[in-house]
């Protein structure tokens, strides 16, 4: 990577610390060897279980690590969040003993709220999209003093992110690594542990294509944002050192639909019982779809990230 602040500041070895940092706050999530032939694919693959995460997502990960080398105030926390984020943020704040505001867009899941809410979090729904929540989230640590948690643009909660993929090479062997992307925090972790090791595959809904038109554009870019995972990769535009780590470490953004994702998802219920929310079935939905197709020796890591959803959605 060039040398840039970013550069300077996070690292593999970040990310390394980070693990041995939050690894007494979360959960060591299972990996699945899959044999050439599963879900009609011909050649192996690895899953990631990141789903059965504190919280639901790979997102407690960044929030413990944030809350770990910050030091909160009397007024706690506060975080902005399509769900995901926010859940994991009050988790940790009620697991180290903090309080914390969420803020979340009107889109959000009424499961992802509740969520929220059974963790003790005060909430407040504001504004239809992401980036409306996040403003009024910052509008209020102004007044209280609360520590803010950033979903995936905070060095700290994203080298906690990346401790997915150091787990999951922990588990399995693969070639290529799948990963979703909304605001770019987890693929930034992901390719920073990984380097040059595993190539990084970007996997995006063709409604939320943050880093994909980033990429294109040469910088980050505002995007509408649209369909069935507007809730969890609904960041209206990559985060700015995101996006530095991605353009220089990621190898290849896909896109997929909301179609082949809903297939995704009857897929790893169908043939694993595994939950997965629509941003945590992105990565699948690449391969069965055919956006991205390995070649005839190379093993796929799939991060399957998220599973708040409703279970009835499934059908």
């Amino acid at each position: 990577m060039p040398d840039t602040p970013v550069a300077r500041t996070v690292s593999p070895d970040a990310v390394a610390a980070a693990y041995v940092r939050i690894k007494p706050h979360i959960r060591h999530t299972p990996a699945i060897d899959l044999p050439a032939g599963a879900f009609g694919l011909g050649h192996k693959l690895a899953l990631k279980l990141e789903s059965l995460q504190h919280s639901g997502s790979f997102k407690g990960r960044g929030a413990f690590h944030k809350l770990l080398v910050s030091a909160p105030g009397p007024a706690g926390v506060i975080a902005a969040s399509g769900g995901n984020h926010g859940a994991a943020v009050a988790y940790a704040a009620r697991a180290l003993g903090h309080r914390a505001e969420i803020f979340v867009p009107t889109i959000s899941a009424p499961a992802k709220v509740e969520r929220l809410r059974s963790y003790g979090a005060v909430v407040h729904q504001v504004g239809a999209v992401y980036a409306e929540a996040r403003a009024a989230s910052e509008a209020r640590a102004q007044e209280t003093g609360a520590l803010t948690v950033g979903a995936y643009d905070d060095p700290e909660v994203f080298v906690g992110a990346g401790t997915t993929a150091l787990e999951f090479e922990l588990q399995a062997a693969f070639d290529t690594l799948l990963v979703a992307v909304g605001g770019g925090g987890l693929i930034a972790g992901c390719a920073l542990w990984c380097g040059a090791r595993v190539k990084v595959v970007a996997v995006e809904t063709e409604g939320t294509p943050t880093l994909h038109a980033a990429l294109a554009a040469g910088q980050p870019v505002d995007v509408k944002i649209s369909g069935l995972a507007a809730d969890a990769l609904g960041a209206s535009r990559i985060g700015a050192p995101n996006f530095e780590i991605a353009r220089n470490r990621v190898a290849r953004s896909v896109l997929v639909s909301d179609d082949a994702v809903r297939a995704a998802q009857r897929a790893l219920w169908s043939e694993l019982r595994v939950m997965a929310e629509p941003a945590g079935a992105t990565g699948l939905a690449a391969l069965m779809s055919g956006a991205y197709t390995p070649a005839a020796d190379e093993k796929v890591g799939i991060l399957v990230c998220g599973a708040n959803l409703d279970p009835g959605s499934l059908g």
